[in-house]
């Protein structure tokens, strides 16, 4: 739960009775590898704050998965379209390793930002910058080679590239996976 709230304190201060009241909205929740946070055709109906663990994003696009984004140990995870207007995601978040989360509902979202004096001010700042790291991904991949996507995957997460397999990261890239192996040799040999 501590890091939940410094994680929350980097964007707003926090009282004791802010921390007590966020102690009481976060629960804890489960998942073991392969489950789904949310899965395509769902609602998302939680906002998680991974504890321990590592989760995919992706989009399933004729059969073929798509991945474009991992959370990792200290993130929020969410199809926050879904969960929002409480819309069918069109998109699925699985665990790729057991995972220890702290969830919290829609309503007591609602809570969280009526009663901390900055709540909603958190809640603007989180998904600005998840727009902003979707955009430039979105633009990554349409303006920028596959080895280039590749640095910036290992400059987003330098800490887990041995925690995903390598099918994964290949889809990230938008390559298949005897591609991000040559990527990888040539990267090796630089």
């Amino acid at each position: 739960m501590e890091a939940l709230l410094n994680t929350i304190r980097h964007f707003i201060p926090l009282t004791e009775a802010d921390a007590a009241l966020i102690r009481q909205l976060f629960k804890i929740k489960q998942l073991s590898k392969g489950q789904y946070f949310v899965q395509e055709g769902y609602t998302c109906k939680q906002v998680g704050f991974i504890q321990q663990g590592l989760v995919r994003y992706f989009l399933n696009k004729d059969g073929q998965e798509l991945t474009y984004e991992f959370g990792k140990e200290g993130e929020f995870i969410c199809n926050y379209a879904s969960f929002l207007d409480q819309s069918v995601s069109d998109e699925s978040i699985q665990v790729l390793e057991d995972t220890s989360l702290l969830v919290i509902s829609f309503d007591d979202l609602q809570t969280f930002y009526k009663q901390v004096p900055a709540g909603d001010r958190f809640g603007r700042l989180i998904v600005e910058s998840i727009f902003v790291r979707a955009k430039k991904q979105l633009a990554s991949l349409y303006s920028e080679p596959p080895e280039v996507r590749y640095r910036q995957f290992l400059q987003l997460y330098p800490d887990i590239q041995q925690r995903i397999p390598q099918y994964y990261i290949s889809s990230y890239v938008g390559v298949k996976p005897p591609s991000l192996s040559r990527i990888r040799k040539r990267l090796a040999q630089s």
